[in-house]
Formats: C-alpha cells, sequence, structure tokens
C-alpha cells in the first residue's frame, strides 16, 4: 500500500502534528490502495504561515520570472505525465487509457494556455488619454486557498494553481481527500521545477476539517472552490466573516438542445458525452431535449449508444467507461435511478446495479430515461453519474423554456443547421457557457456558470485576472520608472 502522510509545507515534506490516517480506495476493487493523513488546525496554520511570510516576494518577482517557472512546470508535468496518469486512475477510477488522453493532458493544456495568456495581461497601465498621470495597477490578492475536487483532479489544480502563480500569489491546496495521489504528484512537480518554499503548500484533508480552516482563517485572502453547490454555499458563509473574495465553480445541470434539423450524430455524441468520465462532470450534458418531430428515433440512438458504452475497470486497457469514485457516489446515483422509476419516467437502458460480469467496484450502468418532465428528481437535481434524461418539446420558445427551467447554469448545449437559430439560442439562455454543434470552446476560453453553478471564470486570460486586486493610482511620475 501507498504511505502518504506528510504534507508539502514551505518548501519541504513535514509529517502532520497529529497523526490522523485515511484509507485511499480504489474504486475498481473497493480496496484500500493507500493512507493519507487528514490535516488539523495546526497544519493548516503552518501552511498559511508560510504562503503569508513568501507573499512580499513572490508579488514582487518580476512577471518574466514567474512566467519562466511555470514554462518549467510544464516541462517537468509533461516529463512525470506517467506517474500523474497511474496516480489518476487509481484514485478516482478513470481508466487508465483515458486518463493518460483526457486526464493528465487538461491540465497540460491549460498550463500552456495561461503561458499564451500571460502576454495579455498588464500589470500597469494607463486609464486613458484624458487622465495622463493615472494609472491602473494589477497586483496579486494575496494567500489564496484552493480547494479542488476528485473527478477532474489536474484540470482543476491547474485552473487554480497556475494562474495563482502568474498573478504573483501564494497558496495552500487541498486536494479532494478522497482523491489526493494525483496532487501529492503535483507538489513533487512544482517542487522539482523550483517554486520558492512557502510560495505553494498543500495540506490534506477533508472539507469539515481543512476545508473550513482555510475557508476562515484570517490570513487567507481568497478562497478558489470547485465541487458541490452545497458546499460552495458553506464556504461562501464561512468566508463571509473575513470578507474573503470567494470564487466558485459548482453544479450543473446542462441541457442539450436536439432540434428536427441537428447533424445525424447529435445524439450520438450528446449521449456520449453525458456519459463521459462516468457521468462525472459538472458540464455534463444530462438532460438532452428532443424536437418532437426526431424524439422517437433519438431514443432509440441513446439506447443503442448506452448498451453499446463498456464499462470495466480502470486498471484495464482499451476504451471503457471505469466505475464513479466511492460508494457514496454509487450509491446515490441508485438512488436517483430508483427516483427515476417511481416518477415515472421510461427506462430504456440501464437501471439498478452494477453491469453484467461486475460484482466488485463502484460500476454504474449507462442508463437513458425517456419520457422525462423537467419536474422529476432526475431532471431537477446533478446525479454526477452515466444517467440521461431525455425529454420532449415542440417549438424553440418551449425549448428554452425547459432548459432554462433549473437552479443551474453552467453549461448548455445547441444542435442544430440553423445559424440564426443558434445565435438566437446563445443569447437566450441562461449559463456561463454555450457549446454548439460539438464544436469544443478554443483555447482559453473562460469556464464558469451562473445562478448555483456559482460565479468567477477559470481560463485564459480571465482566470488569471481572479488572482488580480485592481488599485487606482493618481499622479503617476511619467519620467520615472515603476
Amino acid at each position: 500500500m501507498i504511505a502518504k502522510r506528510e504534507f508539502y509545507i514551505d518548501g519541504a515534506w513535514v509529517a502532520p502534528e497529529r497523526a490522523r490516517d485515511l484509507e485511499v480506495i480504489d474504486p475498481s476493487t473497493e480496496e484500500a490502495c493507500a493512507v493519507i493523513s487528514l490535516g488539523d488546525q495546526a497544519d493548516t496554520d503552518a501552511a498559511v504561515a508560510a504562503a503569508r511570510r513568501a507573499l512580499p516576494a513572490w508579488m514582487e518577482t518580476p512577471p518574466a520570472e514567474r512566467l519562466a517557472l511555470v514554462k518549467r512546470i510544464l516541462e517537468v508535468y509533461e516529463a512525470r505525465a506517467e506517474d500523474m496518469a497511474q496516480a489518476i486512475s487509481l484514485e478516482m477510477g478513470a481508466p487508465i487509457d483515458m486518463a493518460r488522453a483526457s486526464q493528465v493532458t487538461a491540465g497540460s493544456w491549460h498550463i500552456t494556455n495561461f503561458i499564451t495568456a500571460f502576454d495579455k495581461i498588464e500589470f500597469v497601465a494607463p486609464l486613458g488619454p484624458h487622465a495622463p498621470e493615472d494609472r491602473i495597477i494589477k497586483e496579486a490578492v494575496g494567500v489564496c486557498a484552493m480547494i479542488t475536487p476528485w473527478n477532474w483532479p489536474m484540470n482543476q489544480v491547474t485552473l487554480k494553481t497556475i494562474p495563482a502563480l502568474l498573478a504573483g500569489c501564494t497558496m495552500v491546496l487541498k486536494p479532494s481527500e478522497i482523491a489526493p495521489l494525483s496532487s501529492i504528484v503535483y507538489a513533487e512537480i512544482l517542487h522539482e521545477a523550483g517554486v520558492p518554499k512557502g510560495v505553494f503548500n498543500l495540506v490534506n484533508g477533508d472539507g469539515a476539517g481543512v476545508g473550513t480552516q482555510l475557508s476562515t482563517h484570517p490570513d487567507v485572502d481568497m478562497v478558489s472552490f470547485t465541487g458541490s453547490t452545497r458546499a460552495g454555499i458553506a464556504i461562501s458563509k464561512a468566508a463571509a466573516d473575513t470578507l474573503k473574495r470567494v470564487h466558485l465553480e459548482l453544479g450543473g445541470k446542462g441541457a442539450n438542445l436536439v432540434f428536427a434539423d441537428a447533424d445525424a450524430d447529435a445524439v450520438r455524441r450528446g449521449a456520449a458525452h453525458c456519459f463521459n468520465n462516468s457521468g462525472q462532470s459538472c458540464n455534463a450534458p444530462t438532460r438532452m431535449l428532443v424536437q418532437r418531430d426526431v424524439y422517437e428515433d433519438a431514443v432509440a440512438t441513446a439506447r443503442e449508444v448506452a448498451e453499446k458504452t463498456r464499462v470495466a475497470s480502470a486498471h484495464e486497457a482499451g476504451k471503457h467507461l471505469g466505475p464513479v469514485v466511492s460508494q457514496g457516489q454509487f450509491d446515490k446515483i441508485q438512488d436517483l435511478i430508483q427516483k427515476g422509476m417511481n416518477e415515472g419516467a421510461r427506462l430504456v437502458a440501464g437501471g439498478l446495479g452494477r453491469p453484467e460480469g461486475l460484482n466488485r467496484g463502484y460500476f454504474v450502468r449507462p442508463t437513458v430515461f425517456a419520457d422525462v418532465s423537467n419536474d422529476m428528481t432526475i431532471a431537477r437535481e446533478e446525479i454526477f453519474g452515466p444517467v440521461l434524461s431525455i425529454i420532449p418539446f415542440e417549438t424553440e420558445e418551449e425549448a428554452v423554456r425547459i432548459a432554462n427551467d433549473t437552479v443551474y447554469g453552467l453549461t448548455n448545449y445547441v444542435q442544430s443547421q440553423d445559424g440564426a437559430r443558434r445565435n438566437r439560442l446563445a443569447h437566450k439562455l441562461r449559463a456561463g457557457m454555450i457549446e454548439m454543434n460539438g464544436q469544443s470552446r478554443g483555447a482559453g476560453s473562460p469556464f464558469g456558470g451562473m445562478k448555483l453553478s456559482g460565479n468567477g471564470r477559470e481560463g485564459g486570460v480571465w482566470g488569471i485576472e481572479d488572482f488580480l486586486e485592481v488599485k487606482a493610482v493618481s499622479g503617476w511620475a511619467n519620467d520615472q520608472a515603476g
């Protein structure tokens, strides 16, 4: 069994102040694969103090030097890609080929995009020709707490740590205690790349412990959190007494609007996207809204996709779905599938229990419900499993009403060959991101939502600016450096 009890604080691996062991469970086998320690208040305080000590010098480091460090991080990250893939596959159940191709490369993709975006950040800029002695200065927010989830670990860790480093912030990372191994590898990468001591710190722990300690800590200036809406609300309340900046990337219940004129692969593509990563993506298109003219054909296609989607161990090579991350997630998904059946949705594929031939591990059957109404539980709650709900609609107006009838607002999808319709819907759909006809958003595009899907944006210029304060200055000496 892997033993990783130490925390990375002030440039070194240190033992916890008090031993509090937690086993990491391999979701493919339900067996313990590693042991970590959960941090205590003393560990959190030590990490925050290290970040606070390191802040003045790191803030004053020239931007070019910060950029050079991030470029070194990318080099080491790519050299450690296989170690990272193995850690992610083991801890959260991503099939090993998918971990290599998608999970690990999500991190390198974001690092590369931040390097490109950094050129667009002006740390000192004139206000305008009307005020020649005014300047706008952008500087680091300060000490940042970063609380990250288990479903796309390096996607989220790099979306927070890299822009913070570029902005001149120091930080304490608390990864998910369910999937901590990849972040331990990441800490090793940053150490090897030469991140100055105290600039990056890592303390493992749970949300009630280290998560709350960071959210309430008087020496933390900002909390950046990705996870459930419930936890995001709790963090916002915990941070309120110290008026921290709080950035939240939370849940979603994405609507995928499939019109009668959609391309031939639209339904197949949407169902596969819903099932990807075993349905454990906040931006998954889990509500497929289908125009009545093509509704039954869409149901049949989605059933075919589900029935042909293979489920197997994360340690097995090939293209398939792995398990969901934990017993708790498995039980939640099973309960919601049962509620879908109880509330009258038509089960057309999948259903309760594990796929045939799998009697151990947190494996879920790719599931499709048809004839779903938007007031059913499976249409309202984020399931976070490979469960697709198909809802019929007649008109564009009805589709918009159904899509927007949710507390979430992360990502919506549109499938139509009518360009004018696509442009109309881009304005009418209430979500932070709209993806149309299977076209992914471009490099550096901002990721984030509205309503109960959170606030702030991650990625590109927007992601860096989230870690910057804006300072307005008058009386600037134009003949002096600064």
